[in-house]
């Protein structure tokens, strides 16, 4: 059976996640990786399996084996990283977001078009059964009329002020953190599945902690220790930790969105509910198997993944039966199953996944969500 050789480059927590998910589909070969850190590349060859490995991504590109690749660095890294790899030709999905800018975005759609190569921006999130549901339904017309859309984000992982990450520095993540990092994801997947459109937003920026304790070790030096007082240094911060933004829609409805890194107790939760005429539906991502269908006329409905209930497009990215849970993993298993099997099929085949040019809308959303909050008041996408 044909497979496609891979390379990922960047070691981080999300490049392993990458090469467990490709591994899974069956149809890719992880043939190589890359990280620029030698101690950390020679250690993750033995405890990933993977017999050959590059320093300088570079190298890693000129490797006449591999045809794909994926870019899984810090975000000021994407956009030459990426652009390297359209120009030898390979086919490229890069982590969430595409660049730090989307003038650097805008270039990269172009030159993928220009070297016919597959292209794809890893919102995963898209790929749970339960939302491919829901955008089965929207479409049929299940859920009438969409009236309002509305919803969170909530995470916990930067509530102390010692809670210190690379994203929280501009020069390596952009200038908006929580909307770009993790609000990014619910806008993508709420255009894709409900059909309408981000016509105009009104957003209000908050960072909670203006200065935060940066430590002076790193990480390993110190996990599970206590620190001292002079293992910290005093960082201002100027991306936001929560925000709220109002949306309006191209179909006239209306919406809301909460972003937050700073809701105690919140691990990593995506919440929508969609407001139409005939019903409304909610999910929640750490409940990633069951829908709430809400009904005027007759008892509520609760949904659960299972492949016997869902609708064949829903089905289509099911592993397991009813009752057995599928999650986050699972959600890069599918995409990358749908993506590689476009590339076997020579560029035929559905394209339910994330493209570049999903990547540039994201980063324009995100502009104008910046420019609204700093002029307080509603800005036209």
């Amino acid at each position: 059976m044909a497979k496609v050789n891979v390379g990922v480059i960047g070691l981080g927590f999300i490049g392993p996640a990458h090469m467990e998910a490709l591994r899974r589909t069956g149809i890719v070969n992880v043939v190589a990786f890359s990280d620029n850190n030698p101690d950390v590349a020679k250690k993750s060859a033995d405890q990933l399996g993977v017999d050959k490995y590059y320093i300088d991504y570079k190298e890693l590109l000129k490797d006449p084996n591999i045809q794909a690749v994926h870019v899984c660095t810090p975000n000021f890294l994407h956009y030459p990283m990426v652009k390297d790899a359209l120009l030898a030709g390979k086919h490229v999905i890069c982590e969430k977001p595409l660049a730090t800018t989307a003038k650097e975005a805008k270039e990269l759609v172009e030159l993928a078009e220009k070297q016919k190569v597959q292209n794809a921006v890893n919102f995963n999130l898209r790929f749970y059964p339960i939302v491919r549901e829901v955008k089965t339904m929207a479409a049929k017309g299940d859920l009438g009329r969409i009236y309002a859309i509305h919803g969170s984000y909530l995470q916990d992982w930067l509530y102390y002020e010692t809670d210190y990450n690379w994203r929280l520095e501009p020069a390596m993540s952009g200038e908006s953190r929580a909307i770009a990092d993790i609000g990014s994801h619910w806008m993508d997947m709420i255009e894709n599945i409900s059909g309408v459109k981000i016509e105009a937003v009104f957003a209000d920026l908050l960072t909670v902690h203006e200065k935060r304790k940066k430590p002076t070790k790193p990480v390993e030096t110190y996990s599970g220790k206590m620190l001292k007082p002079e293992d910290y240094i005093d960082v201002p911060i100027t991306t936001e930790d929560y925000a709220t933004v109002l949306f309006k829609f191209n179909n006239g409805s209306r919406g809301v969105l909460t972003v937050s890194q700073v809701s105690a107790g919140r691990k990593n939760r995506l919440y929508f509910e969609i407001d139409g005429s005939k019903k409304a539906v909610s999910y929640d991502s750490e409940r990633p198997n069951e829908l709430w269908i809400g009904n005027r006329d007759k008892a509520n409905e609760h949904l659960l993944k299972d492949p016997s209930l869902l609708s064949p497009e829903a089905r289509g990215i099911v592993s397991y039966p009813g009752g057995h849970n599928e999650g986050f993993p699972d959600t890069f298993k599918q995409m990358y199953k749908e993506y590689y099997g476009r590339i076997l099929a020579g560029g035929t085949g559905p394209v339910n996944y994330a493209t570049f040019k999903d990547g540039l809308r994201e980063l324009e959303l995100c502009d104008k969500i910046i420019e609204s909050a700093k002029n307080e008041k509603w800005v036209k996408v």
